[in-house]
């Protein structure tokens, strides 16, 4: 039996639209979009905290430290490897001339001999009361029984002392006590028993020694206006790292008996020493290292 025309016709015309509708369907749909290949990744490492450094030694550690070694050797007690204290930086300010000029110094009979040189800073009137001179000069403790007298004497060219006077005292300015004149007029200083030895070993640079020769600078008036009386003294600076001795300590004390305060000395190597005023203006320094 053969299709009729317009049966066919009619067919098409059905067919038609609905295939349409089928392509426009498939052309809005969007192809799928493809997986992210997603790994999965460890988190960064936090970033390493390095170790604070050490704070710089003030004056008030540096008594603490004498205060405990002086009380361990009188109690005889030995300390073995090396002090935490070697290496350390320090920074500290001696106060001097709290009284007025520079009185003859009281050292302890146990004391590095000084052959001369005082080790204690000071200030003197100059010409007719018109200028201040301030000065320092260095102890020659090369040759001292605590030093080049010790059963494991150190291997050291030179040694220059510098006295901490009052090392009851932790902190950096003159002492607030006034005594009474009547009763303390004649009374003489304690004598000195805690010190810093700038050390020189033996083929080390000879830039930066002493040799005798005092840190010294004069103050002169300006616009001819006369000096008076520092109120609050002067201040040395002495900065530097803390050394050690052959022992591995940084300290060593000795005494000439146990009713004795024992007399230590801290080995150190020198960076700078300076001049101060009493509010912190620098006046003069010096860079031995």
């Amino acid at each position: 039996m053969e299709p009729n025309p317009s049966q066919f016709r009619l067919a098409r015309r059905l067919v038609a639209p609905s295939f349409l509708a089928l392509v426009l369907a498939g052309c809005g749909e969007q192809p799928p979009e493809p997986k992210a290949n997603v790994q999965t990744e460890a988190p960064p490492p936090p970033p390493r905290k390095l170790p604070a450094p050490d704070p710089v030694l003030s004056r008030g550690d540096l008594v603490g430290a004498a205060s405990r070694a002086a009380s361990a050797y009188a109690g005889g007690e030995t300390s073995e490897g090396t002090d935490p204290l070697v290496g350390r930086t320090f920074s500290i300010k001696i106060a001097f001339g709290c009284s007025g000029p520079a009185p003859a110094p009281a050292v302890s009979p146990d004391a590095p001999a000084v052959g001369g040189a005082s080790g204690l800073a000071g200030w003197s009137w100059g010409r007719d009361n018109k200028s201040i001179e301030l000065r320092m000069t260095p102890g020659d403790w090369a040759g001292s029984a605590l030093i080049a007298g010790s059963g494991d004497a150190p291997d050291w060219e030179a040694v220059e002392g510098f006295w901490m006077p009052r090392p009851w005292l932790a902190s950096d300015g003159c002492p607030n006590v006034r005594g009474d004149p009547l009763q303390t007029a004649n009374t003489a200083a304690a004598p000195q028993t805690l010190g810093l030895a700038a050390i020189f070993e033996a083929g080390s640079s000879r830039i930066g020694r002493r040799n005798g020769r005092a840190y010294t600078f004069t103050i002169r008036p300006e616009d001819d206006a006369p000096l008076a009386p520092p109120a609050d003294g002067y201040r040395l600076i002495l900065e530097g790292r803390i050394a050690s001795y052959p022992d591995g300590r940084a300290i060593r004390c000795r005494a000439a008996g146990p009713d004795q305060r024992p007399v230590c000395v801290v080995a150190t190597k020198l960076d700078r020493v300076a001049f101060e005023g009493a509010e912190g203006k620098t006046l003069s320094e010096w860079r031995p290292g």
